[in-house]
């Protein structure tokens, strides 16, 4: 049994959507279908989970909202027009968006998550209801009534894990079934959204829950590439990558599938398959819990992230000194501040972070280090890109991080640190912010071809 989920470029028109049920009914194995809000039909289009962000904020600053609704409303009009079907969902949805404003209006945060829940909501009644039509016995199942029961803070939910007993009943149900992404029902009846990548966690969850034997995650791309195809002209493909390394290329930039998502599939070592709707004749790329490793695949992806910031701060005999760390961690903390990485020698120490976490903050952090740990020297950077090499094959061989550090040189690319944790599938270098691309164009060329940059013909 399978669950296939299908991101919003998948489901953005009638064109795709009968791709989609092509793709489900082709297989009788696929059981239970995830969909995602209508996403972009061209290039200068807007995704319906923008146009009800912004009817959000129609609502809250008490404006005329209602260009916005018929906005919205008429995605699906034209969805159902080209479907041939009946227009009788169009008053269900208009119905039911004034409800939500209505009973929401008062709580912000509770109308933001109501309110974007009804893209994938929407979708998911239509496509249940043409798939039906067309002779395929259909279920629609809200995430209530499919069991996906989760915590209460707004934009933040989580499953619980009690939820699961119900979520397996979901086998007895005949036919096909389609469910919404990207949200869950609380115990109080509220509906609470999960954070980025929301669809794909819902699938994750499903997948979960019925123990199916493959999840499913169809999107634009037949697959996960070795490096950014915006960065590498036709980078390879990956074939087979586990969950640590797909976690691990996640965090720093890959965004063909989130890593939250993974969490739920891999205590129980659930594969994910990422395929392309619009050719799902493609293999596709295998994430898997283990994976065999030859010379060829010891290093499965390369990428690099943008935006971090790093606060270095020195201080002579640092190293004995008894809860120096625990101070810097605790002022953090106080700053409601999350770190990435912290690279360490025995009178310096490096704190690495998102730009957006210290965004605002920067000169009480300080004030307060300064303050609390009596240090030598304080400094602040934030133009650094975090370049991230991952394998499990890496715990394998030897002078791969000589390899990079040789592909950096050979392209000019002053290295300001690295770290490696203590699984050894991934290696990290710090780099100035403007290298970022030619870091991964060097090391992508000198780690899967042997070639240095700067003996490649220019383009």
């Amino acid at each position: 049994m399978k669950v296939a989920k299908f991101g919003g470029s998948s489901v953005s028109n009638a064109t795709q959507i009968k791709k989609v049920l092509n793709i489900v009914n082709d297989d009788p194995d696929r059981k239970i279908i995830i969909v995602s809000a209508p996403g972009k039909r061209h290039k200068n289009d807007v995704k319906t989970t923008d146009l009800l962000i912004r009817l959000y904020e129609k609502v809250i600053n008490q404006l005329d909202y209602q260009d916005k609704k018929r906005e919205i409303i008429q995605r699906y009009a034209d969805i159902l027009e080209e479907l041939h079907m009946e227009s009788t969902l169009l008053e269900t949805i208009d119905e039911t968006l004034e409800t939500i404003i209505k009973q929401l209006n008062d709580k912000h945060d509770r109308l933001y998550d109501a309110l974007l829940s009804c893209g994938e909501n929407f979708n998911a009644q239509l496509i249940a209801k043409y798939n039906d039509s067309q002779g395929i016995k259909t279920t629609y199942l809200s995430p209530k009534d499919a069991g996906i029961l989760v915590t209460d803070l707004p934009q933040q939910a989580q499953i619980l894990e009690d939820a699961y007993d119900k979520i397996y009943k979901l086998r007895e149900i005949e036919g096909k079934i389609i469910i919404p992404g990207f949200f869950g029902v609380s115990k109080h009846n509220y509906v609470v959204t999960f954070p980025r990548g929301g669809s794909d966690i819902t699938g994750a969850i499903i997948a979960r829950g019925i123990k199916a034997s493959l999840y499913e995650n169809f999107t634009d791309v037949s697959g996960i590439f070795k490096a950014n195809p915006n960065v590498i002209e036709n980078p390879e493909l990956i074939e087979e990558i586990t969950y640590r390394e797909m976690r691990e290329l996640s965090y720093a930039g890959f965004s063909v599938f989130h890593d939250e998502a993974l969490q739920p599939l891999y205590k129980h070592r659930i594969p994910v398959v990422i395929k392309n709707t619009n050719h799902p004749e493609d293999k596709g790329t295998f994430i898997r819990h283990d994976r065999e490793v030859t010379d060829k695949n010891q290093i499965i992806g390369i990428s690099c992230d943008k935006d971090f910031t790093v606060i270095n701060i020195k201080k002579y005999l640092m190293n004995r000194q008894i809860g120096f760390t625990r101070r810097i961690l605790e002022i953090l903390e106080n700053y409601h501040i999350s770190f990435d990485h912290m690279p360490s020698g025995i009178d310096n120490i490096s704190i690495i972070m998102r730009s957006n976490q210290i965004k605002n903050k920067e000169n009480e952090v300080l004030s307060a280090i300064r303050k609390k740990c009596d240090i030598d020297e304080l400094s602040i950077d934030h133009d650094l890109a975090i370049l991230m090499i991952v394998g499990e094959g890496m715990t394998q061989s030897v002078g791969t991080a000589n390899k990079i550090t040789h592909a950096l040189a050979e392209s000019n690319i002053n290295l300001k640190m690295i770290n490696q944790g203590a699984s050894e599938i991934s290696m990290m270098f710090g780099i100035s912010r403007e290298n970022a691309d030619k870091a991964v164009l060097s090391t992508y060329e000198y780690c899967y071809h042997g070639v240095c940059l700067k003996n490649l013909c220019p383009k």
